[in-house]
């Protein structure tokens, strides 16, 4: 419609959430397939476009969850971290041709994410994470629940376009977290993400 392309979001994502040991290979899969090489697929396919005009942004929706980890999350973290690499790393090879990368990284957002579109990994007669692995889906559906709209990663991602920076990470509603990651030796932020997530 309007001749060219300014900046490719990359948002499609889902979490597969549950203990890795009731995960099937076809989760794992379509876990990766969904939140990691479908954003590569979308980023190879623009970047001739991108390249030829020398300016473009992509932006890449990653997670609180791709700098910092949750528990019952591994594959979905994952992904995450993945897409924070990649991306990361894309910066350097784009950046001569005049084209932009940038990292959203939300954390709880009132949106589907914590219904419709969450993956639960289930194994039968596998009951022993079952105590921990539900205190831990209750908060975080509490956490959807209480949490802004998407309205917020909309402007996250206009900002991202639009500030005329070579900023890289927009963390969005991260509440501290990433901030306390950054300060608190390791053993410190594990206790803290065990008090926070599985109490």
């Amino acid at each position: 419609k309007f001749g060219r392309i300014d900046a490719v979001v990359n948002n499609a994502g889902y979490g597969l959430l549950g203990p890795f040991e009731a995960a099937t290979e076809e989760q794992v899969r379509r876990q990766f397939d969904t939140n990691v090489l479908g954003a590569m697929n979308v980023c190879r396919e623009v970047l001739p476009h991108l390249r030829e005009r020398k300016s473009g942004h992509i932006v890449n929706v990653a997670s609180l969850g791709g700098r910092t980890v949750f528990p019952f999350s591994s594959l979905y973290n994952a992904t995450k971290w993945a897409i924070e690499g990649f991306s990361e790393s894309l910066q350097y090879e784009l950046e001569p041709f005049g084209i932009r990368v940038k990292i959203i990284e939300p954390g709880p957002i009132n949106t589907e994410f914590y219904g419709r579109s969450q993956d639960v990994a289930e194994k039968e007669g596998l009951t022993v994470y079952d105590h921990y692995a539900s205190k831990f889906l209750a908060f975080m559906k509490r956490s959807g629940d209480e949490a802004p709209d998407g309205s917020v990663v909309a402007q996250a991602i206009y900002d991202a376009v639009t500030d005329g920076s070579r900023k890289l990470r927009y963390p969005v509603n991260t509440k501290g977290l990433l901030f306390l990651r950054s300060i608190l030796p390791s053993s410190a932020f594990r206790l803290a993400t065990k008090a926070i997530f599985m109490r």
